[in-house]
């Protein structure tokens, strides 16, 4: 892995969710990060359709990469059962007041 690829990783790794005291990664929110040259692909997890903060989640992401002159483009999922119920635990558990 290479010294930037690292440095993604880690800048993604502590991006919170703005509601949910968990990273967008252990929520189980960004997966698949690839890196090519200046341009990162994201595949972007959501438990349900139509999330009202989907574009504060995705600035949330862009706004660090784009500060490191890095292109961000996002593939739009919406997670499985498991995965919500996975992610409805952890929100429950980790819920900023």
């Amino acid at each position: 892995m290479s010294e930037l690829e690292n440095k993604v990783l880690v800048v993604l790794e502590n991006i919170k969710h703005p509601a949910i005291d968990l990273s967008l990664i252990k929520l189980g929110m960004v997966k698949n990060i690839e890196l090519d040259g200046s341009s990162l692909s994201v595949d972007f997890y959501f438990p349900f359709p139509n999330i009202p903060i989907k574009e504060a989640l995705f600035e949330s992401i862009r706004t660090p990469m784009e500060a490191m002159g890095i292109t961000v483009t996002f593939k739009e999922n919406i997670m499985n059962q498991e995965e919500v119920q996975q992610f409805l635990a952890m929100e429950t558990a980790n819920w900023k007041n």
